[in-house]
């Protein structure tokens, strides 16, 4: 068993997981996260330690979220696809072709980039990196759940 399907299943993403993940509530839920778990760490600047508080509720959100909405038996939107194709990836690496490798090297740089520079400015307390580090993350993740998309796309029509 790779790494990442160990991963997935130490967190809880049994396959039932995987189809409430897909649900596009799920998807979009966890992309609103992003900039209330952004404002939590900041409100460290005026509420000083209490700000643990409204972190730990987005961390506790974000690891009720793939189990609070309805399973996607058969993925039709956008989002559901992309899930989809993201399971598959972790369960079988082979049916990843060169070019979507390359992509997927790609965007991980692309939100590795982007998480940095957002880390860099929720620490120094800076909106410019902090907010553009936050749309690197955001539009590599889109463009992820794109990209899987199109795989789980391939994969059901052959």
């Amino acid at each position: 068993m790779s790494g990442l399907k160990r991963y997935a299943r130490a967190v809880g993403m049994t396959d039932e997981a995987w189809k409430r993940h897909a649900n596009p509530w799920s998807v979009w839920t966890r992309f609103a996260a992003i900039p209330l778990m952004m404002l939590a760490i900041w409100s460290r600047a005026w509420i000083g330690w209490w700000s643990l508080v409204p972190v730990a509720l987005v961390v506790v959100w974000l690891i009720v979220n793939p189990h609070a909405f309805p399973a996607i038996e058969h993925p039709s939107s956008w989002t559901a696809k992309g899930i989809y194709g993201e399971k598959m990836w972790l369960q079988d690496r082979s049916l990843v072709s060169g070019d979507h490798r390359k992509v997927q090297r790609l965007l991980i740089g692309v939100g590795s980039a982007g998480f940095a520079l957002l880390a860099w400015g929720l620490v120094a307390l800076e909106v410019w990196p902090a907010v553009f580090g936050a749309t690197l993350v955001v539009l590599g993740q889109l463009w992820r759940i794109d990209r899987l998309g199109q795989l789980y796309e391939q994969h059901r029509a052959a």
